[in-house]
């Protein structure tokens, strides 16, 4: 059977034509998939698990249908989405991971990242992930009033990429993984295969290891002009768009 990667889909009350292929992806090839991983970015920004919103309460209940279904499902938490814990693996039967995760992925260790972590040469980016991820900064963060969180996540959404002007070759190459990194990642965890999303560049590289072995990095694509997901059934690696609905 095929196992599903998927990350960045940025699902957000604004954009229904990305909730709409997600709910259908979830009802179709994940239905017949022997699991499903979403590494990151799942939601343009969750503001805790207490979200009783209504759009919430719709995503919850969908991933509770595929994983009832017997699916296997996984989630890791991005840059968007840290505030996702226990309590949302429990409405969904989704089971957490960390950042990052080994797998064995017919019979290859694979290594599944969000993505992020790759990304050295943006430091002010990696300075800020460390304060607001820290797990002082996310106690306080779930303190806070649900609705001072709400207006929280509608700011955030609406600075979001979706809304910034193009970004240069610059500013693109700073905020892309950086190869050293990914090497030393990838050896450190003795893998030949690394999964990840975050930089919105779908697809695949091939490069040599410090022992002069091959290694394959995958990229997942984001769905924000169309859905983006990962196939992989023994070593065969695919990756598939799907178009939007129209808004």
């Amino acid at each position: 059977m095929t196992q599903l990667f998927i990350s960045d889909l940025h699902l957000s009350p604004a954009r229904p034509d990305i909730c709409e292929l997600f709910f259908e992806f979830l009802q179709g090839p994940a239905r017949e998939a022997a699991a499903l991983y979403i590494l990151g970015d799942l939601f343009d920004a969750w503001i805790g698990d207490d979200d009783n919103s209504r759009f919430a309460a719709e995503v919850k209940q969908q991933l509770r249908q595929l994983t009832q279904a017997g699916v296997p499902s996984y989630f890791m938490a991005g840059n968007r989405d840290f505030m996702v814990g226990q309590r949302f693996a429990q409405q969904t039967g989704i089971h957490l991971l960390n950042d990052p995760t080994v797998i064995e992925l017919y019979g290859q260790r694979t290594l599944l990242m969000h993505g992020d972590l790759l990304c050295t040469l943006d430091t002010g980016y990696q300075r800020f992930r460390r304060v607001i991820q820290h797990p002082l900064s996310k106690w306080l963060l779930a303190r806070l009033p649900l609705s001072t969180r709400m207006r929280i996540a509608n700011k955030l959404r609406a600075n979001s990429q979706t809304q910034q002007p193009q970004l240069s070759d610059e500013q693109l190459r700073r905020m892309d993984v950086e190869l050293t990194t990914v090497r030393h990642v990838m050896e450190s965890h003795a893998v030949k295969y690394l999964i990840h999303g975050h930089t919105h560049r779908p697809g695949h590289h091939q490069f040599s290891l410090s022992d002069g072995s091959t290694a394959e990095r995958w990229v997942l694509g984001d769905w924000y002009e169309q859905g983006s997901h990962l196939s992989v059934r023994e070593e065969q690696f695919k990756l598939h768009s799907t178009a939007l609905p129209p808004r």
